[in-house]
């Protein structure tokens, strides 16, 4: 039999047997191309080129083969010197069968690639093309359950609502966090969504694929922190597992440690932590041994730390340490203007997790308007909660259905001692008529036609000033 390779090439086929056996593999194939062993694009035929839509063959010659299809790994069959004799590849929504093969020259060094479109219409690799499809489904699928269980996130900077100026700073803020490697120090009332914050900086930034850790200070015990942060050695005291319990800066290594209600920790462990910051290093609890640890620490607190510092209660040292990169987050009180997308956006979760759809009126949002929110975006979740459980009308809260799940009390004013700045007068008397629609809105629990009668006008009227209002 003669030898199809001389003794000098055992790589794979020459130019002349590809030469020869091409005229047989076009024929059958759907369409076919060659490169160089630059990747560049040498001959391609007709049939190819309408698969591709393209007119001008000659123009493709000469040109790299990812500019004229961008998802074919034709250079990666050039740079290995390996086949892939069988891969479905994507290009402008068509699923081509495509086999390519590498040709040698007498020395074994690669020439160059032939590709043949197997086949065009997958209808005959139904059941193949089904399979691979749920291969990939569970393949998305199991990936993000290991995400989740390798501690990942849930929030982006998308769930933290708002179009209001101060929300607009605070993701503002946000992103720059996200494009440094810096601590940060997120201060806001509780509900104000800080967790939700430090969860969307990480998931933007570059430790994104890495764990998320979040721990709240306030929740542990002072005499179980240090174990809880710094981990513990084997049989560091009576009743601890002889094996090695890592800790949450282990856990978090390469990633993100979010540590929240950071004002609540006591201050022998204010020393360690700095330490652990400023050196990059954590001792177990009863081990001589150090682990290096490499963390972005995002911390949060409702607490005043300036006021805490000169009181004694928390160092300075550790304050300037977290304090590279402050997000002030305001309270829900300072951005009523955010009521309705907040409503829109929680009503959405609520009602997919109960399976039902539910809408809140103007009226009902100047309700809850009404309102101080010392509870902030956790409260008004709960309040919107109890609202609908509580609604007669089929999932549609208006401000009777608010009122009657509303706390008493903490009602908002309107006004201030505090000197204002003069204001143009047109603009004072539309920001005044409008207050003065916006409270009789809630005087009569979002009811148009008694509201018109509470300000002296027709309800007609009344319709229109709230259409120049929206």
């Amino acid at each position: 039999m003669t030898k199809l390779f001389n003794d000098k090439n055992k790589s794979g086929l020459t130019r002349d047997l590809i030469e020869a056996l091409f005229p047989m593999f076009e024929e059958a194939s759907a369409g076919a191309i060659a490169v160089d062993q630059d990747g560049c694009i040498t001959w391609i035929n007709h049939s190819y080129g309408r698969l591709l839509g393209l007119t001008d063959l000659e123009g493709a010659l000469g040109k790299p083969v990812r500019q004229v299809i961008p998802h074919t790994r034709m250079p990666e069959v050039v740079s290995s010197g390996k086949p892939l004799l069988l891969d479905i590849m994507e290009h402008d929504h068509q699923q081509l069968v495509v086999t390519r093969v590498p040709f040698f020259d007498d020395t074994g060094t690669v020439q160059g690639a032939v590709a043949f479109v197997l086949y065009d219409d997958l209808q005959p690799l139904t059941p193949l093309v089904a399979k691979y499809r749920r291969l990939h489904q569970d393949l998305a699928a199991a990936r993000k359950a290991l995400a989740k269980k390798a501690r990942g996130t849930r929030y982006s900077l998308g769930d933290f609502v708002g179009a209001s100026p101060p929300a607009l700073e605070v993701k503002r803020r946000a992103r720059l966090a996200a494009g440094r490697d810096m601590p940060v120090l997120l201060l806001g009332e509780t509900g104000t969504g800080k967790e939700v914050l430090a969860q969307a900086i990480h998931s933007v930034s570059a430790r994104a694929d890495k764990p998320f850790v979040g721990v709240n200070v306030a929740a542990i015990p002072d005499n179980l922190l240090e174990a809880e942060f710094f981990g513990v050695a084997p049989g560091a005291y009576t009743g601890a597992d002889r094996r090695n319990r890592e800790g949450k800066f282990q856990l978090a290594n390469g990633g993100t440690l979010f540590l929240d209600e950071v004002g609540d920790m006591p201050l022998p462990l204010q020393a360690k932590l700095l330490r652990a910051l400023q050196e990059g290093e954590v001792e177990p609890l009863g081990s001589n041994k150090v682990d290096q640890v490499d963390v972005r620490v995002i911390a949060a607190t409702s607490r005043n730390l300036e006021a805490m510092i000169e009181d004694g209660g928390f160092r300075s040292d550790l304050y300037y340490r977290l304090n590279v990169l402050e997000i002030p987050i305001p309270p829900l009180r300072e951005r009523l203007a955010d009521l309705g997308v907040l409503c829109e956006a929680i009503l959405g979760e609520i009602c997919e997790n109960l399976g039902m759809h539910a809408e809140i009126t103007d009226a009902g949002v100047s309700a809850l308007g009404s309102y101080d929110w010392p509870g902030n975006i956790r409260e008004l979740r709960n309040v919107l909660e109890r609202a609908l459980t509580m609604s007669e009308e089929g999932g549609l809260l208006d401000a009777d259905a608010v009122f009657k799940v509303l706390p008493k009390g903490r009602r908002r004013s309107h006004s201030s001692l505090a000197p204002q700045p003069i204001r143009p007068l047109a603009r004072t008397l539309a920001d005044a008529e409008a207050q003065a629609i916006e409270e009789a809105l809630v005087a009569s629990r979002g009811n148009r036609t008694r509201a018109a009668k509470l300000l002296g006008i027709s309800r007609s009227v009344l319709y229109e000033k709230l259409a120049k209002m929206s």
